[in-house]
């Protein structure tokens, strides 16, 4: 590779879910993408595999402990303005033992929040909103069932 020449990141998305179908969103802030709401998540560290990037972004950002991530699908996403471009590993795991989020890390993020599906914040991360839009690439056409059953989305 070429000293200076731009080339893509691989960064690591964890939706979240709570006992009540909820995702876990929090406004990003001083990064690409300020304002924007997203899932955890964060760069992959050279020979780490994306479970362990999960769990460990996850308790980084959030102070939560997760298990078994799984992987969900992949979203290439690109920042002209910024001259970034990332390829996006979104995993999915349960919250487990009604754990709280907490804001740990609070020069990058606002704060935490659950959201149903059909009630997310307006402005979303770029990678998160092409994935919500179903703009991912996958194996499988069924992913999850955001309101077990009720609904069925892309996740």
């Amino acid at each position: 590779m070429i000293k200076n020449t731009p080339y893509p990141r691989v960064g690591v998305a964890v939706l979240i879910l709570n006992d009540q179908g909820q995702i876990l969103v929090g406004k990003r802030k001083n990064s690409h993408g300020a304002s924007s709401w997203a899932p955890p998540g964060g760069h992959l560290e050279f020979s780490e595999t994306f479970e362990a990037c999960a769990v460990r972004e996850t308790l980084e950002e959030t102070g939560l402990k997760i298990e078994d991530p799984l992987f969900l699908g992949i979203t290439n996403d690109k920042f002209p303005e910024e001259n970034k471009h990332f390829v996006t590993v979104f995993m999915k795991a349960e919250l487990q033992n009604k754990q709280a989020p907490k804001c740990m890390e609070p020069h990058k993020c606002e704060g935490w929040q659950w959201f149903t599906q059909d009630k997310l914040p307006e402005i979303l991360f770029t990678p998160f909103k092409k994935f919500i839009q179903g703009k991912v690439y996958t194996s499988s056409p069924f992913l999850y069932s955001f309101e077990r059953h009720q609904k069925t989305y892309f996740f």
